[in-house]
């Protein structure tokens, strides 16, 4: 019972990193499909190969998964406490996916931590959590809008004087380039969430001890269940993304890129603080779009996206709590 158990928590925690994958495949894409850089299907395709490549790129952020913010617990309740964690970041996903809105899959997945680890009485490090999940949650969008406005203010001084065609023309080669960083940093931080996960699985089945390093299986199934995900898509939040915040042209979509990526891969390898792709993407397409003018963002669209973010943690608590109680009621 207690391998099966194992097993059973392992497999959703890779059904968790496939729904990452097509819930957060528009982060990486969304601008260079919008301004027509990359095809759909192409921008998928380099999408999956580059967070495949990602996720082999360090260990920090798993190590902050899967120690830095509940306690490791034990036994058939520790087991029951992943697995409901586990279904409320699935749920919030797929209800967010429905309806297009791209909330933060990692943070739905600290929510659902937090929330199973309450409902099962086991320990919660809250300074692990205000350190490494609250203060990135509010300073890693504000860094992207601001970090956005500037990189876009930079290119339009330096390019002030080119063909406005022939210009668009290489940017939108060189957004090629500016996604696959993206994607590479969605594979950084996010192949790594799930394997923080799947190692305390581990731990609480006494497969591993605590402190070890990742196994390779545990890197390369995280890693191809993204890539899985990504190619599979996530055409709502695409859309909301690419369009409805504002339209990109290709120079705002290499800006905004380059910006995400660069915020990812410091928070990644300097802080092993687990960020969102979806904050930092967001806020750096809006600081983008306001260097045209402030109201060419469609401001609207933003708050229900801010909205969602702070709703993301609480209700995927709840639905974890909700889990671990059934779960603990069926089997416990």
């Amino acid at each position: 019972m207690d391998t099966f158990a194992l097993v059973v928590t392992i497999a959703v925690a890779l059904f968790f990193t496939y729904t990452n994958g097509f819930h957060d495949s528009a982060n990486a894409i969304a601008t260079s499909v919008s301004t027509r850089a990359l095809t759909p299907r192409a921008a998928l395709a380099m999408a999956a190969v580059m967070n495949l490549a990602g996720a082999f790129l360090g260990s920090g952020v798993a190590k902050t998964v899967s120690e830095g913010l509940i306690a490791t617990p034990t036994g058939d309740q520790g087991m029951m406490i992943l697995f409901a964690g586990l279904v409320g970041a699935i749920t919030w996903n797929m209800v967010t996916w429905y309806f297009g809105l791209p909330s933060s899959s990692s943070h739905a997945l600290f929510g659902g931590l937090v929330g199973a680890a309450l409902a099962g009485a086991s320990t919660v490090h809250w300074d692990g959590v205000l350190e490494k999940v609250v203060i990135p949650m509010v300073i890693s969008p504000i860094v992207g809008l601001i970090l956005g406005y500037f990189v876009m203010v930079i290119i339009l001084w330096l390019f002030r004087d080119a063909n406005p065609h022939k210009a668009k023309r290489g940017f939108r080669i060189a957004q090629t380039v500016s996604a696959a960083g993206m994607a590479l940093g969605h594979g950084l931080q996010d192949a790594q969430k799930t394997m923080g996960v799947v190692v305390m699985a581990l731990v609480i089945g006494g497969v591993e001890d605590e402190g070890d390093a990742i196994p390779v299986w545990v890197k390369i199934s995280c890693a191809a269940m993204l890539s899985l995900g990504t190619y599979a898509g996530g055409w709502r939040i695409m859309r909301t993304l690419g369009r409805r915040i504002i339209e990109l042209d290709p120079p705002q979509g290499f800006a905004a890129e380059t910006t995400a990526a660069g915020v990812m891969y410091t928070a990644s390898f300097m802080f092993q603080a687990p960020i969102s792709t979806t904050h930092v993407i967001t806020s750096a397409i809006m600081g983008v779009g306001a260097t045209k003018r402030v109201s060419a963002v469609r401001w609207g669209v933003a708050k229900n996206i801010v909205l969602g973010w702070f709703i993301t943690m609480p209700a995927a608590a709840g639905v974890a709590a909700l889990s671990y109680w059934i779960v603990n009621l069926a089997f416990g």
